[in-house]
């Protein structure tokens, strides 16, 4: 091989396919990822660590998750949310066991039934105007023990924050652990938002999970600035069993573990995870104030983390797809859904708002 032929190691032929420039408000997973994250992963490549979660950083991770949510806390980390929650949830049920959710819950609407199918859970969803349970709601589900015709509820899953976009107060989780304790049930919170949750409240992340009772989640990090990676965290070790088989059995397992666990480390181990939270929490709150004295706009939930819910017309939301990605939330209410991201800026929400006006102006 001539010198002509050789690659420089520092150079790629990869190009560029996108405008960096170009923003949308669709979702939190639009965004790329943070600076420190990828300076972390740089970091734990070169040489050789030891696969499947054997690797050094895995190790000291075990740590970072403790400091945040007590001594007993263990992390598993995994590829996605999905399969966060489908390991979690196997963890803590039977072949004959059920989880009661809320309808809106992602668990039921956006994993393609992935905890019924692939997990083997019987999911016993309840109705809910805000997207958060209840002890009283709960029960609407969780009865029929003893009983064989009927799926066994051995588990509630509650999300933090919500598919609305709510956030359950500290008291609201106690008051859920505690009643579906005095069941026998465990509960598990899908923590793919848990960072903006904790923003929210302005409280530490176990004053709402390990001290309120919760026995184990899946807490996101993609969401909040991660090339990619979940974790299982168990909080309470007397009723998880063996996540490490399942994570496994899943396809979750990452033979380079490292590269998920550092980013993990760069997250927590610092205020990363809450200052990107509280940023796009406060880009959120930024687009509401925007929007909420347009004619013909209305917010319809209240704004408690990075998401805004709003109606308007739907030729103009169809009009403004054109130039800002977002979703529809509700096709028959023409209800639309915002996301604020990590790197969302000032100028984004600005420019967005103008957009929505100038859209407005038109009718």
């Amino acid at each position: 091989m001539t010198s002509n032929d050789q690659h420089d190691p520092h150079t790629t032929d990869a190009a560029r396919h996108h405008d960096p420039a170009v923003r949308g408000f669709a979702s939190d997973n639009y965004a790329g990822v943070h600076p420190e994250i990828l300076a972390a992963v740089a970091l734990a490549n070169g040489g050789h660590q030891v696969a499947y979660g054997e690797d050094d950083y895995t190790g000291h991770l075990q740590d970072v998750f403790r400091r945040h949510f007590g001594p007993r806390a263990e992390a598993f980390p995994v590829f996605n949310g999905t399969g966060a929650n489908v390991v979690a949830l196997q963890s803590v049920s039977e072949r004959w066991g059920a989880v009661v959710a809320a309808e809106s819950a992602h668990i039921h609407v956006d994993e393609c039934g992935a905890p019924e199918k692939m997990g083997g859970l019987k999911l016993l969803t309840v109705p809910t105007p805000d997207g958060k349970l209840t002890p009283e709601l709960i029960d609407r589900q969780a009865w029929g023990w003893g009983d064989e015709h009927r799926a066994q509820p051995l588990a509630v899953s509650i999300t933090q924050t919500t598919e609305l976009g709510t956030c359950y107060g500290v008291e609201e989780v106690r008051a859920i652990c505690e009643h579906a304790h005095e069941r026998g049930m465990v509960v598990h919170m899908d923590g793919s938002r848990i960072a903006n949750a904790a923003a929210t409240l302005d409280v530490p992340l176990r004053e709402f999970t390990t001290d309120a009772g919760v026995d184990l989640l899946s807490f996101g990090g993609t969401k909040n600035g991660l090339l990619f990676g979940e974790c299982v965290v168990v909080l309470n070790p007397d009723v998880a069993r063996g996540v490490k088989y399942l994570r496994k059995m899943s396809m979750q397992l990452a033979s380079k573990m490292r590269f998920v666990s550092v980013q993990f480390e760069a997250l927590l181990a610092g205020d990363l995870w809450l200052r990107n939270a509280r940023h796009s929490n406060a880009m959120a709150e930024r687009l509401e104030t925007a929007v909420r004295d347009i004619d013909g706009v209305t917010v319809v939930r209240p704004v408690q983390a990075n998401a805004v819910f709003a109606i308007l017309p739907r030729d103009v939301s169809e009009r403004l797809q054109k130039r800002y990605r977002f979703y529809f939330w509700n096709e028959h209410t023409g209800e639309v859904r915002w996301m604020a991201s990590f790197d969302t800026t000032e100028d984004d929400i600005d420019s967005f708002a103008a957009a929505i006006l100038e859209e407005m102006a038109k009718r």
